[in-house]
């Protein structure tokens, strides 16, 4: 990452003047406690566990994460747990860092063993990324060093059903700091929230090839929801390694990341997991069911930033609601186009398929899709994983609007509810994270998308008087698939719903039984 330009960046987004970007929203009058109806949580169906925060923090983009994340792994005095669907150990995670302590990611770990006695380290990564590592120059060497020591342990996690993948991606330190969201410590995955056109920043390790412009989002937590995040964790790398792991033994508690303003405080958060089924391991559904339930539970808006829209589940439940006469308006971020074949033969056109049986729901106009460009016109890449409804609940994960995050893929969200605060300042820290993204996307103020969503009372019709030229979202307008398209799409064979329909035919037709019901 030489060349990356931090002025910029700190200058925007220190906490001084994150505090202004958020000034005009935080001061808003609270909801009234009688407003708020908590979302009924019910763990073993829509989600795992609820535990206690005593601080959590919304983070957006590689640059913050990767950053507060080699701070709080230097804090780490018991062990490290990194989880994730893919780890490349050749990632720079601060350029600018002033300590004594390696930058990238492997010559991290490898220091921090080599100083941190009574560490232990434990990185899982799905299998299906193994061969990926014979290209990254010396970190192949770096896993054999790493094999040879008791305190660092590197494991590829393969206990998936068919077609299949590891994808949650959690970080904890010490069972008392964690981070849960959708960004992967890998290559290609670092930008900031400038996402600048020709960011020299953005190059991949080793061949310095430039990628695309990323946007993404992840959760850092403390107290009793990180204890519960490292217990996932080591229950993940039960079911993947067959290696049952005991806690930490915790030394006083990680301190939290100097810099990173905390948005919550003393606030419940619910985990929510899927989990495809394998021998001896049953399927989990709980983000499904908690997707749901935030849509349904929805009276104003529900705004969404996700990778993907191909969720034939998730959309039934937003054709409901857009059926019904004033209901709430949704609004999706999402990228214009995918990342590979996967994305290109059953994301794209299940989307398409799934936004023409919405339309025809959408009597009132109350769905929009975007995606977001650069200053110059490119496409900003959206992995994140986002859902802020009413601006009183916050959800951040892993999971995709797409069915095999329903229950095939493994995946981990967080979700916040503002009626837990009858303060009313989870609620306003929410409004405020959902302007501060709106404006991010719009190239605009805060206080500007703050003013035109209190004139009209509407995100879509803030978007469409906020919008210009430049940086800004535009309208996604999908490509007609092709017949073979949406034979592929209807079938689901590329994204199925479960371990059981994997092995399904292609005549199934769940997709397109699906959009008939939405249109009746």
């Amino acid at each position: 990452m030489s060349g990356v330009s931090a002025p910029t960046i700190a200058q925007r987004h220190a906490t001084a003047d994150r505090e202004n970007r958020y000034a005009s929203v935080l001061t808003m009058s609270p909801p009234a406690a009688a407003d708020l109806r908590p979302l009924p949580l019910d763990p073993g169906r829509n989600c795992w566990k609820v535990a206690k925060a005593d601080r959590a923090a919304f983070i957006v983009d590689a640059d913050d994460y990767y950053r507060v994340a080699r701070k709080a792994m230097l804090s780490a005095r018991s062990r490290i747990m990194l989880i994730g669907w893919d780890v490349d150990t050749r990632i720079c995670l601060d350029q600018n860092s002033d300590d004594e302590a390696p930058n990238h990611l492997g010559p991290l770990l490898s220091w921090l063993h080599a100083n941190r006695p009574e560490l232990e380290i434990f990185v899982l990564a799905w299998n299906a990324a193994a061969y990926k590592f014979l290209g990254r120059g010396s970190t192949i060497f770096r896993l054999v060093t790493w094999a040879r020591h008791k305190r660092v342990h590197f494991r590829f996690d393969a206990k998936h059903p068919f077609e299949a993948s590891h994808h949650q991606k959690i970080l904890v330190i010490d069972d008392s700091l964690a981070f849960c969201g959708g960004i992967d410590m890998t290559g290609s995955r670092w930008d900031t929230r400038e996402h600048k056109d020709d960011d020299p920043g953005r190059r991949r390790p080793t061949t310095g090839r430039p990628y695309t412009p990323w946007h993404d989002t992840a959760m850092a937590m403390d107290g009793e929801a990180a204890r519960a995040l490292g217990e996932l964790a080591r229950l993940r790398w039960k079911v993947g390694c067959a290696e049952e792991l005991d806690e930490a033994s915790l030394p006083p508690k990680a301190p939290w990341p100097e810099g990173l303003e905390p948005g919550f405080r003393d606030i419940d958060i619910a985990i929510a997991r899927t989990r495809g089924k394998v021998p001896n391991w049953t399927e989990v559904r709980e983000i499904e069911a908690l997707y749901v339930d935030m849509i349904m539970a929805a009276e104003r808006f529900v705004y969404m930033e996700n990778q993907y829209f191909a969720s034939r589940v998730i959309a039934q439940a937003m054709a409901r609601r857009l059926k019904e006469k004033g209901g709430p308006e949704f609004l999706l971020v999402t990228a214009k186009t995918g990342m590979g074949w996967l994305d290109d033969e059953a994301m794209s056109p299940a989307r398409a398929e799934l936004m023409k049986a919405l339309g025809e729901a959408d009597h009132e106009g109350r769905l929009r899709l975007y995606h977001p460009v650069t200053q110059g016109g490119e496409d900003i890449y959206v992995h994140s994983k986002v859902t802020i409804v009413d601006n009183r609940m916050l959800r951040v994960g892993s999971a995709n609007l797409n069915n095999r995050s329903m229950g095939l893929d493994s995946e981990c969200d967080v979700l916040i509810d503002a009626a837990q605060d009858p303060s009313g300042a989870a609620a306003r820290t929410i409004a405020a994270i959902r302007a501060d993204l709106m404006a991010e996307h719009l190239g605009v103020e805060v206080a500007e998308v703050d003013r035109e969503f209190g004139r009209t009372n509407s995100l879509i019709e803030t978007v469409e008087a906020l919008r210009g030229e430049g940086r800004t979202l535009l309208p996604l307008e999908p490509e007609e698939p092709s017949e073979l398209e949406k034979t592929l799409a209807h079938s689901e064979s590329l994204d199925p719903e479960s371990a059981d329909e994997s092995f399904e035919p292609l005549a199934r037709h769940r997709l397109l039984g699906g959009i008939r019901r939405l249109r009746r």
